[in-house]
């Protein structure tokens, strides 16, 4: 049974993917007597390798949408997807820095188009089949939390989320876990029910990410050094887009494990290092999206995410205008700039940002 604290009646645009989570999140909501609609991004003109895949996807959830009998659009985000997705991940690999597509795409793109296509069609809400949890409080306040099945929790990268956006989403698979969901596709037999999850990168689909850059963007890359730590040359590099913070491959043979420990973007170097060099005590994060906004707080202690596979670490937070300083508990091994930087407190996400 769902418990999702909205109206009987309410009529759902459902994004759907092409996966078995958003197909459940639309058969669930369907059973429970909801109007229902769905809703897949298309992407008519943008010649990338990953084309033939995300075509699959729309196909797969029209076939879904017609199993359940609910209407279905289809939505070209081709110029809006280049222009705000793929260019700024290819700008700030440029830069030196290790972006988080998903997280810009999120806020940026993907909900901005699906709530403007929920209201043209007067649906109350958008639901997605995510892993996390959102409470709509009286008064218009809204919150965010990890999901309550910690092992599929996807809330690190919804960080950028604002309370706008959070009014009008819905995540219905909150509570359960992937095992559950693959179960309830089997009963229901969903046509995607045995589909495998896909990579996190929907338009990178083999996860090569500095070879798909590469691939497209070759004017992009600029043949550097490879330095240590004492400026000293040991190799040169195809372009400091193939590197990121904590890499082995790639710089060359030493005598004992060897590092990149940071990228130098405006001398177009990579800077190795040994292993103890990785650790960081503090960082700073900057374009900070507050959720629930602590900034009265000056500092707090609180947990923090720096990448979405990690665990939380224990960290104090202190708001310097409009940047945040995170100073870890425990030294932090290879903080990336352009990661997606997390801040809880319990489950709450109260907020994020991007690392300096």
């Amino acid at each position: 049974m769902l418990n999702l604290n909205i109206k009987n009646n309410a009529f759902i645009l459902v994004a759907m993917s092409g996966g078995v989570d958003s197909s459940v999140t639309a058969a669930l909501l369907k059973e429970q007597g909801y109007k229902v609609a769905g809703a897949t991004f298309s992407f008519s003109n943008i010649g990338l390798p990953g084309y033939d895949s995300l075509r699959k996807n729309v196909d797969d959830a029209k076939k879904v949408a017609d199993f359940l009998n609910i209407p279905h659009y289809e939505i070209d985000v081709a110029d809006q997807f280049a222009e705000k997705v793929i260019k700024p991940f290819v700008d700030e690999y440029s830069k030196g820095r290790t972006p988080n597509p998903c997280a810009r795409c999120n806020r940026l793109l993907k909900f901005d188009v699906l709530i403007k296509k929920a209201e043209e069609i007067g649906a109350d809400y958008v639901a997605t089949g995510h892993y996390a949890k959102i409470i709509h409080e009286e008064g218009g306040k809204n919150k965010l939390f990890s999901a309550e099945i910690s092992a599929k929790d996807q809330s690190y990268f919804l960080f950028n989320l604002k309370q706008e956006q959070l009014s009008k989403i819905l995540f219905p698979l909150a509570g359960f876990s992937k095992d559950e969901v693959r179960k309830i596709a089997v009963e229901h037999n969903l046509p995607t029910a045995e589909k495998p999850d896909s990579q996190e990168v929907c338009f990178i689909p083999d996860d090569n990410y500095p070879g798909f850059i590469k691939d497209n963007f070759p004017e992009t890359l600029n043949p550097g050094k490879i330095v240590d730590l004492s400026g000293k040359i040991t190799g040169e590099h195809e372009g400091i887009q193939f590197y990121t913070i904590g890499q082995r491959k790639g710089i060359g043979a030493h005598c004992k494990r060897k590092f990149v420990v940071r990228i130098d973007a405006e001398n177009n170097e990579i800077i190795i290092g040994d292993d103890e060099d990785l650790f960081s005590d503090e960082m700073m994060i900057g374009e900070f999206n507050w959720i629930n906004d602590l900034t009265h707080k000056k500092t707090f202690p609180a947990k923090i995410k720096i990448r979405s596979a990690s665990p939380p670490a224990d960290c104090i937070v202190e708001i310097i205008g409009d940047k945040v300083k995170v100073v870890f508990d425990n030294p932090q091994r290879a903080v990336t700039p352009g990661q997606a930087a997390v801040i809880y407190v319990d489950k709450e996400i109260v907020g994020g940002g991007f690392i300096l």
